[in-house]
Formats: C-alpha cells, structure tokens, sequence
C-alpha cells in the first residue's frame, strides 16, 4: 500500500512541528536569546520539511520490505 501525496505531505508537517518545537527549546537552553531559538527553528523546520518529503517520495518507489 502506497502513501498517497497529502498524507506524505501531512506526516512531514506533524513530525517537523514536534520536531521544531525541541530544536527550540535546545536552543534557548544554550543561548537564552528567544529570537534566535525562532530563527533556528523556522530554517531548521523548512530545510527539514523539504528533504523529508523527498526522502519519503524515494523510500515509497521503493518494493523492499513492502508486501
């Protein structure tokens, strides 16, 4: 069974957010600064999002381990 694009798409935003959110808050343990703990965690979460998605898309032409 195949993942379809949205529910790729939707897998991807819920991991980053929870992701993002503990990237943040390691960055502000060592930092103290909030502006640059958002800043880590809005390029983190984009970069992120972006080769999860691809990474997802290849394992999914993948027939290894599928039955």
């Amino acid at each position: 069974m195949n993942d379809k694009h949205k529910r790729t798409i939707l897998k991807t935003i819920s991991f980053r957010i929870i992701a993002s959110l503990i990237t943040m808050i390691i960055v502000y343990i060592f930092t103290k600064e909030l502006i640059i703990s958002f800043a880590v965690g809005i390029v983190e979460a984009i970069s992120k999002m972006i080769f999860y998605y691809i990474h997802e898309r290849v394992w999914d032409t993948i027939n290894w381990g599928k039955f």
